[in-house]
């Protein structure tokens, strides 16, 4: 017997793939947690304000 190949299902399977990875991914992404100093933005408006 002979071997074929399914090309079209070849892309099928490489393309649910790669959408299962992207997912993947974005499921696991975490925004970067940058630390704020509220008292030196408190400072800021108030030396907006007296001016």
């Amino acid at each position: 017997m002979s071997v074929t190949r399914l090309k079209r299902k070849g892309r099928k399977d490489k393309g649910k793939s790669a959408r299962r990875r992207t997912d993947l991914k974005i499921q696991g992404f975490k925004p970067v947690v940058k630390s704020v100093d509220i008292e030196k933005i408190k400072e800021e408006f108030k030396a907006k304000l007296a001016k």
